[in-house]
């Protein structure tokens, strides 16, 4: 049986040979295997014999039969093909290539099916949440010896948090609008408005209930209920190479709603920024542009995974966009609320002069470390007795150079733990004088900026 006979026959074969009697004919019906061709001898036959009619009851019947076989063969010709031509492929994902000449090999047809049905899996996370990304607008004046006041403005994302007016964003889309570098007041002449999505003529005047300059955290409130919270999602189980959609409003509030797609291209990635803070992000590919800040990194499931924050852009660089994990948002955001500020979070109580570095140390003959600029009242340090000029080189027996080695050191304890520190106090008459080492007890206070 050659392999086209195969597969237009793949369960059954009919066999014909003549008996012993001549008016007699064995028709053998045998089951056909398809992964090998049996030895008919071996295959389990069902035979049956029937007397073959007169030479004259045959030659009445050969018209009949010559039309009942023409009509049979058209049906089943019509069937057949009908079946390999629609059917069959549909059925087991199977087609055929070759040209008319040679025989037919099957092909496995690979389909890829959208588990959303008809529509895609960014039209319906878009759906679900656009509803729930709002836009901030800020207004705010800067005065100048030429120019006087001025009236600025900027905007950017937000999430509904809570459907009773919770709003999350980034601290930097506002900040213009605050009044100092820490705490929840909005300065004079300044405004933080909100943009629902079904409301883009009525804004909603807010205001701010926490921000973290740390984590670039800020939560909104407007007098509003029963809106659209959006669905958050475990970032920890984010993994490299799914799904990932950002919603926001990249380039001002006339593009309100964008929606773009692409992948989670990294984890953990530390991004330092201008301000000399350091966060852990996720990185996409997603577009992500000025005014998207603040908005959501969604996966598959239209559940917020990240909070929008940057883009690394320029000549050289496309695709590098990051969102703050929204674990770590959840967290800094129910603490917000809670509280008005991040809680447990250690604060040594000083401020320290950038200025100093290794060559500066070796040029005045004095250790490297931190140099004290000003100290807090009341806080751990001040009763610690560290002063302004204290250099700072060790933080509970580990040696510190640098600013970035205090803060990853001190942040390793919580608020009301105690921490030794190496200091190095100049004297009263330097540099004639040498200075000396001194080793402090410092209870480490709670940060609420």
């Amino acid at each position: 049986m050659d392999d086209y006979n195969r597969y237009n026959n793949p369960d059954n074969s009919w066999n014909y040979t003549p008996s012993s009697n001549p008016d007699e004919y064995t028709y053998s019906y045998y089951k056909y295997d398809d992964d090998k061709y049996e030895d008919l001898k071996t295959s389990s036959f069902y035979n049956e014999s029937y007397k073959k009619p007169s030479k004259g009851k045959l030659k009445g019947l050969i018209v009949p039969m010559i039309i009942v076989a023409l009509i049979s063969s058209i049906l089943t010709g019509g069937i057949v093909g009908a079946y390999f031509t629609y059917i069959m492929p549909q059925n087991n994902g199977t087609s055929y290539q070759g040209n008319s000449n040679s025989n037919q090999v099957p092909v496995k047809q690979i389909e890829i099916i959208d588990k959303t049905g008809d529509v895609t899996i960014e039209t319906a996370v878009a759906e679900k949440v656009s509803p729930s990304i709002v836009g901030v607008s800020v207004t705010y004046q800067t005065s100048d010896f030429l120019f006087g006041t001025r009236q600025n403005s900027g905007s950017g994302s937000g999430i509904i948090y809570s459907s009773d007016g919770h709003i999350i964003t980034n601290n930097h889309v506002i900040e213009e609008a605050m009044l100092g570098s820490s705490g929840n007041k909005i300065a004079p002449g300044a405004k933080i408005q909100i943009i629902l999505p079904n409301q883009v003529d009525r804004p909603y005047d807010a205001t701010v209930i926490g921000r973290d300059r740390r984590t670039d955290i800020a939560i909104l409130k407007i007098n509003a209920s029963e809106l659209p919270a959006a669905e958050f999602g475990d970032s920890d189980k984010v993994k490299v190479g799914e799904k990932a959609i950002a919603i926001g409003n990249p380039a001002g509030l006339e593009f309100m709603g964008s929606v773009t797609s692409g992948i989670i291209s990294g984890l953990n990635r530390e991004v330092k920024f201008d301000d000399g803070k350091s966060l852990k992000l996720i990185q996409t590919d997603a577009a992500i542009n000025p005014g998207n800040s603040g908005g959501a990194l969604l996966n598959a499931k239209g559940q917020v995974i990240g909070i929008n924050t940057s883009k690394i852009g320029g000549v050289n660089f496309e695709g590098l966009g990051f969102a703050i994990p929204s674990n770590d948002a959840v967290a800094i955001a129910e603490s917000l609320i809670e509280d008005g500020y991040v809680r447990g979070r250690p604060q040594l109580g000083i401020t320290v002069d950038t200025r100093f570095n290794a060559s500066v140390a070796k040029a005045n003959n004095v250790p490297e470390g931190i140099l004290v600029y000003t100290v807090e009242p009341l806080s751990g340090a001040y009763k610690a007795g560290i002063r302004t000029g204290d250099i700072i080189t060790k933080f509970n027996g580990v040696e510190i150079k640098t600013f970035e080695d205090l803060e990853r050191e001190k942040n390793k304890y919580k608020a009301g733990d105690t921490v030794e520190i190496t200091l190095y106090r100049l004297p009263d008459k330097w540099p004639y004088d040498k200075g000396e080492y001194m080793t402090v007890n410092v209870v480490l206070g709670e940060d609420k900026g």
